[in-house]
């Protein structure tokens, strides 16, 4: 029976560089997947899956508008998975229709993505994975200023940490760091910057 997963991580987590590999998995056996993303993300244009080690490929971007359950009902061959990155960004109907694939069309739906944002509020579509998805995994990684498991998401301008502003600022390493819970509160302050002793 296929099922929702929904792989959840703090910035750098690795999830991009999962969805390149689970693709590449199920391609190398001739198993055909789809690979989607959400269109709000354009750091490396708008349709691409990109990993901070390098990794890149090609996917159809959502828009609001789109009706993933559509889409992918109208694929002609056979798909083995549905693999979809930011489902963050994702809308209420857009994970309501990734359930719709996997209990009507029987095809694995697996959405990768962050569960909270820089101030620890759950994203929309977060929030409706939480609730839908038939198994919930976390991909780990490290605090940017200790060896802790990071688990929220600590925006920065200019060398400040920043706790107030829209929810949804698309950036990479120059705008978030992953961080443990004390170093969220409390990031190390060095001249008045954040610092980082490496």
């Amino acid at each position: 029976m296929a099922q929702l997963f929904f792989r959840y991580g703090a910035m750098n987590s690795g999830k991009s560089f999962e969805i390149i590999k689970v693709a590449h998995n199920y391609e190398e056996q001739n198993k055909d997947v789809l690979v989607l993303t959400s269109a709000t993300d354009d750091r490396d244009g708008v349709g691409n899956v990109t990993s901070r080690v390098g990794e890149r490929r090609d996917a159809i971007p959502i828009d609001e508008e789109m009706n993933i359950y559509d889409l992918v009902a109208g694929v002609k061959k056979r798909l083995y998975c549905v693999l979809v990155d930011e489902a963050q960004f994702l809308k209420r109907h857009h994970i309501y229709q990734l359930a719709q694939v996997v209990d009507e069309l029987n095809i694995p739906v697996m959405a990768f993505g962050l569960k909270n944002d820089f101030q620890n509020h759950l994203f929309e579509g977060s929030k409706y994975l939480l609730l839908l998805a038939d198994k919930i995994e976390e991909v780990k990684t490290i605090c940017w200023f200790c060896d802790k498991k990071a688990i929220m998401n600590l925006r920065v301008h200019e060398g400040q940490p920043v706790y107030d502003g829209e929810q949804i600022q698309v950036g990479g390493n120059e705008a978030y760091f992953p961080v443990c819970r004390k170093h969220y509160h409390h990031p190390p302050l060095k001249d008045n910057q954040i610092y980082i002793d490496r």
